[in-house]
């Protein structure tokens, strides 16, 4: 079994706060832990070595992700894993040519999953009515995203990198005829695993400063066009040193809502899952 061994993880609060925030100001922080050192630290991987996972890898991320919190313990997600090379080229076809895919051994493929309850009513002889309403999907969607996040966590405590893959909703109805899908379940989000390529290391995107999301007692948003403006040039820092090209990150976002071309077939979402057979009442 190949032994794999973790990043560096940040040594401090301050460092924490400093290379996710780029902030010179520092809150006072007095309690800190390791695992807070891998979440601070989490970054976007793209370029991948096609080095096999150790054995057993995907079996740790699975109950990883297993152990996630679950909307009533109902549980109605599932994970489709895909090491095999023709079938992830087709993916990563499927996802705009995003060659990451292709390389790195393994995705991960989480799926709102209301077939297996279906098949438990059906089996205890009950109706199934509340299957046909949208909080029933969410609870599915937002499971399986809970989950997704613990299996990132402990992938990137053994040392290995992820990228999540939404562009696999562009074109939602021939991913789910390439899984295989039944009725009921529908892909939310991809999630590429590997060994991350040293030559191209990934760095720390910054975030939003806290002013801009961090909200007390009640909304409010006094002081957002000033924290956006500081954070579109911290932005630009990320961009230089990735080697990017300069852009906004409040122009970006502008543009993105601007029309519904921009969501790239994911404005036909709700007729492919009415499709798949979710009500969504």
């Amino acid at each position: 079994m190949t032994t794999h061994v973790p990043p560096p993880a940040v040594q401090s609060p301050a460092a924490a706060f400093a290379a996710r925030y780029r902030a010179t100001t520092i809150p006072p922080v007095d309690l800190w832990s390791p695992v807070l050192d891998r979440v601070f630290a989490h970054a976007t991987v793209r370029n991948y070595l096609p080095d096999p996972l150790p054995d057993g890898t995907l079996e740790v991320l699975v109950g990883a992700a297993q152990s996630a919190a679950s909307s009533s313990n109902l549980q109605l997600w599932s994970v489709i894993a895909v090491e095999d090379p023709a079938r992830r080229a087709r993916l990563a076809a499927l996802a705009g040519n995003q060659q990451h895919i292709a390389v790195a051994p393994l995705i991960l493929l989480f799926v709102a999953d209301l077939s297996r309850a279906a098949r438990v009513a059906t089996r205890h002889g009950r109706p199934q009515e509340g299957l046909d309403y949208l909080d029933t999907f969410l609870v599915g969607a937002l499971d399986a995203a809970l989950a997704a996040q613990n299996a990132v966590l402990a992938a990137e405590s053994l040392g290995l990198g992820t990228v999540y893959i939404g562009a696999l909703r562009n074109r939602i109805t021939e991913v789910a005829a390439e899984l295989k899908l039944p009725s009921h379940v529908a892909p939310v989000f991809g999630l590429v695993v590997g060994r991350p390529d040293p030559q191209k290391p990934a760095g720390i995107k910054p975030r939003l400063p806290q002013s801009a999301v961090l909200h007390r007692e009640t909304y409010g948003a006094d002081g957002e066009a000033e924290a956006i403006a500081a954070y579109d040039e911290q932005f630009h820092a990320f961009q230089n040193e990735q080697g990017l090209p300069r852009q906004d990150w409040s122009s970006v976002l502008a543009a993105r809502i601007a029309s519904a071309a921009f969501l790239n077939g994911r404005e036909r979402l709700a007729d492919a899952l009415r499709a798949f057979g979710f009500a969504l009442k």
